[in-house]
Formats: C-alpha cells, sequence, structure tokens
C-alpha cells in the first residue's frame, strides 16, 4: 500500500488578497471550533436538511477561492502554467483530498462531479461488445447513464440485481452479487451508500468477490465522502468517484476519481496521457480556484475528524429517524439506528395518498424546510440529510412539519 502523501507544498501566501475578497473574519483559515452556523449563508429562516443533494460551502472556504480567483487574474500564465504559485497550491489541494481518502495524491484525478467522474472512468476502460457491467436497481443516474451509453455505442450489456429499500441483509446482497456474475462480466459497480435510504453497502465483501474473479469494482460515493471516514484502500474497489459538492462542502462544480494503481492499462481515461496534473495537455485548463477550494473543503474535513463528523451527523440522523417513527402514517426506509449499515441519510415512505413533489414544495413555501423527494422510481417518499451545521432544534422543527402536513 502506497503511504499517504505530503500536502506540504512552496506556495504564495494569500493573506493580501483575500482582505479584497471577504470580510477578514471569513478570510481566517477554516476554524473547526467556531460555531458551523455561522460559516454558512442560508436565508434567514431557511432550515436546510438536504445536504445529500447539495452541500453548503463554507464561508472560509470561499474566501480561499475568492483570494486564489485574484491572484490568479493579476497575472493568468505566470500563476497556471510551469510550476506557477496556483498550479503548486492546486498540487496541494489534491494532496489533501487523497489524504481524505487515504491514497496518494498521484491516483487522484480532480473532476467536475461523480457523474463526470464515473464518465472519465467509463470512457478509458478497455470494454468490448459483449462485455458485461453489473450494477444494482438502486443506482443514480450519474452511476447508470454512464453504461447505458456505453451499451448503446459498443454493445456492452448492463445487468441489473434488485435490492428493495428494505433490504438490509449485506450477506444476501453480496450473494446476490456472487449469483449474477458470469464469465463475461468485466465490472461491478454499486454506490457505496444508496442515495434513496442511506444504506451502506457491504462494499469490502464486494470488492472482495470482484477481484476473486477478476472483475473491477467502481464505487461511486457521492452519499459517502464528507459525512463517514472513507479509506479506498480498505474498501478494496479498484476505483471511487465522489463529489465536492455534497458532503464535503466543496464548490459546487467539483469532484473527483481515485484509480488505484493496479488497474494498469484496464482504465486508461485521456486525462492521464501526459500525467496527473490539473492543468496539462491532456486535459487543458481546469479551474484553480475551485481545485483549491476543494481543498480546503477536505482540509476542513481532515481538521475536524471525519469520526467526529460521522458521530455528529448520525446522531441528528438517528433522532429524525425516532421522531419519523412515532409519526402516524410513516413507514421508515432506512435501518434503525445503532447498525453498521446506518448513515447521516433517513428516508421514509409518504402515504399513497400524498404526492411526494407536493409534500417536498409544501415543506418548503409553508414551512422553509428543505428535504428531498424519494425519486419516484424508488418510492413515493422523503429523505432527510442533516449534516454539522444542523442542530437538533433543526430536526424538531422539521418532524412539527411533518406531522402538520400528514394531519391535512
Amino acid at each position: 500500500m502506497l503511504g499517504k502523501p505530503s500536502v506540504d507544498c512552496t506556495r504564495r501566501t494569500l493573506l493580501g488578497a483575500i482582505g479584497l475578497a471577504m470580510p477578514v473574519r471569513a478570510a481566517l483559515a477554516t476554524d473547526v471550533t467556531a460555531d458551523p452556523r455561522t460559516e454558512y449563508g442560508f436565508a434567514p429562516g431557511l432550515t436546510y436538511l438536504n445536504t445529500a443533494s447539495l452541500g453548503p460551502t463554507p464561508l472560509s472556504v470561499r474566501a480561499k477561492m475568492d483570494a486564489a480567483w485574484i491572484e490568479l487574474e493579476q497575472n493568468p500564465v505566470f500563476e497556471t502554467y510551469n510550476d506557477g504559485p496556483l498550479h503548486l497550491q492546486s498540487d496541494r489541494a489534491r494532496g489533501e483530498v487523497a489524504a481524505l481518502l487515504g491514497c496518494h495524491a498521484t491516483e487522484l484525478l480532480i473532476t467536475r462531479s461523480t457523474t463526470d467522474a464515473m464518465n472519465i472512468l467509463v470512457s478509458g476502460l478497455r470494454l468490448r461488445a459483449g462485455d458485461r457491467v453489473l450494477l444494482t436497481d438502486q443506482e443514480h443516474e450519474g452511476g447508470t447513464y454512464c453504461w447505458t451509453n456505453l451499451a448503446r455505442r459498443r454493445g456492452i450489456v448492463v445487468d441489473t440485481i434488485p435490492i428493495a429499500p428494505e433490504d438490509h441483509d449485506p450477506a444476501a446482497i453480496v450473494e446476490r452479487f456472487a449469483q449474477a456474475i458470469r464469465p463475461e462480466t468485466k465490472v461491478i459497480s454499486v454506490s457505496h451508500v444508496v442515495s434513496a435510504t442511506g444504506y451502506l453497502m457491504p462494499i469490502p465483501e464486494i470488492a472482495a468477490l470482484a477481484r476473486a474473479k477478476d472483475v473491477l469494482c467502481v464505487v461511486d460515493g457521492a452519499q459517502a465522502l464528507g459525512q463517514s471516514p472513507v479509506d479506498v484502500k480498505t474498501l478494496g474497489c479498484h476505483a471511487y468517484a465522489a463529489p465536492g459538492h455534497k458532503w464535503l462542502m466543496g464548490p459546487k462544480g467539483t469532484g473527483l476519481l481515485y484509480l488505484s494503481p493496479e488497474t494498469g492499462d484496464r482504465i486508461e481515461p485521456v486525462q492521464l496521457e501526459d500525467g496527473h496534473r490539473f492543468i496539462s495537455n491532456s486535459t487543458g485548463v481546469g479551474c484553480l480556484p475551485l481545485c483549491i477550494g476543494l481543498g480546503a473543503a477536505a482540509e476542513a474535513a481532515r481538521r475536524r475528524g471525519m469520526a467526529s463528523i460521522h458521530a455528529r451527523t448520525l446522531a441528528l440522523r438517528n433522532r429524525a429517524y425516532d421522531g419519523l417513527a412515532r409519526i402516524h402514517g410513516l413507514r421508515l426506509a432506512s435501518v434503525p439506528p445503532g447498525g453498521p449499515a446506518a448513515t447521516a441519510l433517513v428516508a421514509a415512505y409518504l402515504p399513497d395518498a400524498i404526492d411526494s413533489a407536493a409534500f417536498r414544495a409544501a415543506m418548503r413555501t409553508k414551512h422553509q424546510i428543505i428535504v428531498k423527494m424519494a425519486e419516484k422510481r424508488w418510492f413515493n417518499g422523503f429523505r432527510l440529510s442533516p449534516h454539522i451545521f444542523n442542530d437538533e432544534d433543526d430536526v424538531d422543527r422539521a418532524l412539527r412539519a411533518i406531522r402538520l402536513e400528514l394531519a391535512r
């Protein structure tokens, strides 16, 4: 296993430029001891419980991006190319992100999103007509369209195994994968955390199964990175795609792709044609300020401690679960508190008479509470996803609003 990267890198200080972008308080390095609620710019009175869709970017992270924009435009070529100061900062940022994943910076690509990372990966795979890819029916569209597109263009076959929202038996799920693998299966592509229900999939076991069959294991980490500890080496997957703009609370339009060195020439995206640089002849000019912001978000998460973040979000989630379980007419789709497969997402079925889209709209317009409706192809319901900027009052306020809406 490769050691974790050093993130020390010579770079120009930003302190002078930061003051031009935002107030001094916001320009300081991310303060993990500060009240997290003061670090965000929510509209007055809004209760935000939908981090799993998009997380808010802290003011301190935004300040670093603003400062980088200012510095970049003072001398664009000098800052960007030939190991310019901002180029070196983006390298350091990639090291911060890699450290959060437990991998080396040279194993990581910075992307625009999880979906972008999946598309990059798929475009670099050596798959031919008749090769098979194995998914579940709970994958997000960002983790399926890349494969269905390849099926249409190259003639690969996409196989799908069913996982019902209430299916919480890891051994049974792994066995389902084992039974579905065929000699032509080349890839298993699966979510780390099921976006509809928050179920933590048994990735180490699925990855071990894939390795035993000489199958690549690709993990969609959109709902894991930033809300619970992630170590790609421990997971044993060959590739891991994740966003910066959900639980990590980094800039919108950022993501990452980890590729294990042992994949060799089985995954060769064009982005690696001349190395792993964020600015290169194979990738073009990337957005350095966004990359630097992503690194700042990763650094803040590491300083705060992923175990601490996970414990806090899980406590809020468990409070929500217990409250939802006592509301007449609701049926929980997520695992109960205390189980190893629980994450910070909690989902519930709505009564058939209540449309999930109308429910989401009512929560926003009448109560100023932002929740996620479950996609209709999964079930008629909703999902709550609290993060560290939330507190018990936010959860209780949402529970009161839900009771009112179901009582109508």
